[in-house]
């Protein structure tokens, strides 16, 4: 088989492929034991009906035309393989010769994944929160600790942002009681905002037996009518807070004094921020990278990764026990907003996905075998079988092995382009690379005791709250 491939406009290509009549007379012969199985000859059992015999009566144009509906797909990804050729998207397929005799020959045309230009990948400067630990941070983290230990004291003055107020509040819409806005002996603190944001506006200065009764837009924008709330307020209470001592530290934690305390938390502190910053400069680089793709991605390489966004979304919220609707509700997205932030996600990714191989093809970046078997043992224990089983799978599937190499390939290169850039704090001002590196485990904070792990889950929530969506 001989295979030329010849550039067209658009991405894509054309493959002239020609099959010897030789090569082609096999998949003949194998069309006619195919027929011969379903054929009913008197005086043979199926499939033991010579070719011969077969050719006389049906032909051998169906035989024929049987083995290039079979081989045609074969030889096309034989030509793909031997060439090449990155296809994206289905072929056209026209037979140019050898639909009755003699020797085969088809023009294959395909869209092709582009070859897109990034200048000055080189020098990606990148953003990503200071890994340092300040001072003011390890306070804001003992403030956190102080406040879960604090009393709450009733108080005759008008209520203020971080009192707690017990409230009766009744929501109505068209004279109909509103779930969720309805409740009795109510603890609620004011200036969080867990509500509405008018209640904290209108609970800003009440006092105790007032009656406050204003109107609040609906949730949903296709419904024009408001929700009127009713909140009579009841106690006001203000949280009194521990003093800051050694006897207080060694209430609060496993830690005899505050500067002990302190310690852990900085300690604590120097293990999260390195690696919330490391994931932001790889999220923040492959962001600056896709801002110098200037070409339009593929729609069929958006569309099939919009579909792909689509499906993980549906198996996650399926595990948890919600539907897309519930989803769309919960976000106040409508199914178009959806759609669109859907697409734009698939769009950037795409575009990623191009940048980051045209950088691994201008560096020379390339996946050795101990790096796709490596990666293929990473894939094993998540999906938690053998590798030597999916080694197995891979070989024998499209694209397969290939898709691990490239996978790993895209890997190093937005190392490579990582390790080049020019990292800077929220200020601008420069962050060493060094202090992205995880704290040494003799240096790392010691494992809390009960309490301490109250702090600890808060230090974690704040990292995860901190990423971007």
């Amino acid at each position: 088989m001989r295979t030329t491939v010849e550039p067209l406009e658009g991405n894509r290509v054309k493959l002239v492929v020609e099959v010897d009549e030789s090569e082609f007379e096999k998949a003949v012969d194998a069309a006619f034991r195919r027929i011969a199985r379903e054929a009913r000859i008197p005086g043979f059992r199926p499939g033991k009906a010579p070719r011969r015999l077969l050719e006389a009566r049906i032909g051998a144009g169906v035989a024929r035309q049987e083995a290039l509906r079979e081989s045609l797909p074969d030889y096309y990804e034989r030509a793909v393989a031997e060439s090449a050729v990155d296809a994206i998207a289905p072929p056209e397929i026209d037979i140019t010769s050898g639909q009755d005799s003699g020797p085969v020959a088809f023009d294959a045309v395909v869209e092709v994944r582009p070859r897109v230009a990034i200048p000055g990948y080189e020098h990606l400067r990148v953003t990503v929160p200071d890994p340092r630990v300040s001072d003011e941070e390890v306070d804001a983290q003992l403030e956190r600790l102080r406040a879960q230990f604090g009393e709450l004291s009733v108080v005759s003055r008008p209520a203020r942002d971080g009192d707690h107020l017990t409230i009766d509040i009744a929501g109505s819409l068209g004279g109909e009681p509103v779930e969720g806005l309805t409740a009795d002996d109510y603890l609620y603190e004011v200036g969080s905002g867990s509500i509405v944001p008018e209640l904290d506006q209108q609970l800003r200065g009440a006092k105790v037996g007032d009656i406050l009764m204003f109107a609040v837009d609906h949730p949903d924008p296709d419904e024009t009518r408001s929700i009127k709330l009713r909140v009579l307020v009841k106690e006001v209470k203000e949280k009194v807070l521990p003093d800051i001592d050694d006897e207080w530290a060694n209430e609060a934690s496993e830690f005899d004094t505050v500067a002990e305390l302190r310690e852990h938390l900085r300690a604590r502190l120097a293990d999260i921020k390195p690696a919330q910053s490391r994931a932001a400069l790889e999220e923040g680089t492959l962001a600056a990278l896709v801002e110098l793709v200037d070409a339009e991605a593929p729609a069929t390489l958006v569309d099939a990764e919009a579909e792909r966004q689509a499906q993980q979304l549906v198996l996650r919220l399926r595990n948890q026990g919600m539907s897309i609707e519930e989803y769309l509700q919960a976000t106040g997205r409508s199914a178009e907003e959806f759609g669109d932030m859907l697409r734009q996600r698939a769009t950037d990714a795409v575009k990623a996905d191009l940048a980051l191989r045209a950088v691994a093809a201008a560096e020379g970046i390339e996946a050795t075998d101990d790096d796709v078997e490596a990666q293929i043992h990473v894939i094993a224990h998540q999906m938690g079988e053998e590798p030597a089983d999916l080694r197995r799978r891979l070989e024998g599937a499209d694209p397969g092995l290939q898709a691990v190499r490239s996978d790993v390939e895209r890997a190093k290169a937005l190392q490579w382009l990582s390790e080049h850039a020019e990292i800077v704090d929220e200020h601008g001002r420069p962050v060493e690379r060094g202090d992205l590196e995880p704290t040494p485990p003799e240096q790392s904070a010691e494992a809390p005791s009960a309490e301490g792990d109250v702090e600890s889950v808060h230090l974690r929530v704040a990292s995860a709250e901190e990423q971007p969506a």
